[in-house]
């Protein structure tokens, strides 16, 4: 298929189904015990100081442990699967000194999603199978101040941070991803950057890609770390059109369910979740079973919540397969109609109705 003959499937497929995102990146590729050299390849043995723990850059040295994770991850029931990229921009692979290296990691991220995606297609033609290019938070903040004394202070500029996601978008869109997931916000300001780095990509000559926005409500206040409640956040992004809106890491399915009902309740756009495998315990550790996350995320979609659930922090193959069981034959959300409106956004929502 082409690109444009599968984001017309992905729309079809969203309307008919509940449709399945994959699950945790980190936790299994720590399962496989990588050392420094598993990191460092053949093309990085001379770089100065430590790669492990850059699990992106495995993209270029061990790309038959990625290959292998979207393999499992669509063999478990999920439509989608995202590019080993969360942290594949200049800024975030600034911390391994391998900025130079971002297009490429990127680049690979995509492609080696992509060939898995088309095999499971040609494999199961009646369950098409979609890359979303994963595009995740940066380790600053346009939002909040780096130095407590100095309120105005900040480590970057919004020039800069858009200029980050510009290169990393741009390099996804080539590798060839079916749309974009900026996930894990935790900054709208940042979240802002790289919205306009993928519009500004048809300036460009690219063509649009769907746009899928998930934030992040870091505790039981219901906000994000920049402080925006669900409907601020909403109000802030939702000029974009994104193709969905939706929640991801930092809670368990429990602790997150009134934040999704609450999402599900303003947007005109598809609602997606995927939450950690509960809350890590004292070890790090997630302790939440498939079958307990299934049960939760089948409640859920039973009661018109959402239309795209998976897994984030904690979750495997068999958190995935399980909630694809559960909510196979359920009807996806409608999206939410609401009276036209001027609606805008501090850290609390406003709205001026006609």
């Amino acid at each position: 298929m082409t690109r444009q003959e599968r984001i017309a499937a992905l729309k079809v497929a969203a309307r008919e189904r509940v449709l399945i995102l994959d699950g945790s990146w980190g936790v299994m590729i720590q399962k496989r015990g990588l050392d420094e050299a598993d990191y460092r390849g053949d093309r990085f043995t001379a770089h100065a100081g430590q790669m492990k723990g850059n699990n992106d850059v495995l993209c270029l040295t061990r790309p038959d442990i990625v290959a292998d994770l979207h393999d499992q991850y669509y063999a478990a029931g999920a439509d989608i699967s995202e590019t080993n990229t969360f942290s594949a921009t200049s800024i975030g692979q600034g911390e391994y000194a391998l900025e130079a290296a971002v297009a490429d990691i990127n680049l690979a991220g995509a492609r080696l999603a992509r060939q898995a995606a088309d095999r499971w297609t040609a494999k199961e033609p009646n369950k098409p199978r979609f890359v979303a290019g994963s595009i995740g938070p940066l380790p600053v903040m346009l939002s909040m101040s780096s130095d407590v004394n100095d309120p105005g202070a900040r480590k970057v500029t919004f020039e800069q941070v858009y200029a980050a996601y510009l290169e990393q978008v741009r390099a996804l869109h080539e590798g060839g991803v079916d749309l974009f997931l900026v996930e894990t916000i935790t900054d709208t300001l940042n979240c802002k950057a790289a919205i306009k780095a993928i519009m500004d990509l048809a300036d460009e000559g690219y063509e649009p890609l769907p746009i899928w926005i998930s934030g992040t409500i870091t505790d039981r206040s219901g906000r994000t770390l920049s402080g925006q409640t669900v409907e601020a956040f909403w109000n802030s992004v939702r000029h974009a059109k994104p193709f969905a809106v939706g929640l991801n890491c930092a809670l368990g399915a429990d602790l997150m369910r009134p934040h999704i009902a609450e999402l599900a309740r303003i947007a005109d756009t598809l609602v997606s979740a995927y939450p950690n495998a509960g809350l890590p315990n004292a070890m790090g550790e997630y302790d939440e079973t498939p079958d307990q996350t299934s049960h939760m995320l089948h409640e859920w979609a039973e009661h018109g919540l959402v239309n795209i659930l998976g897994g984030c922090c904690g979750t495997t193959p068999d958190h995935i397969r399980h909630v694809a069981e559960a909510v196979k034959g359920l009807k996806p959300r409608q999206p939410a109609e609401r009276p036209t409106a001027m609606r805008l956004a501090g850290l609390e929502p406003f709205e001026l109705a006609s």
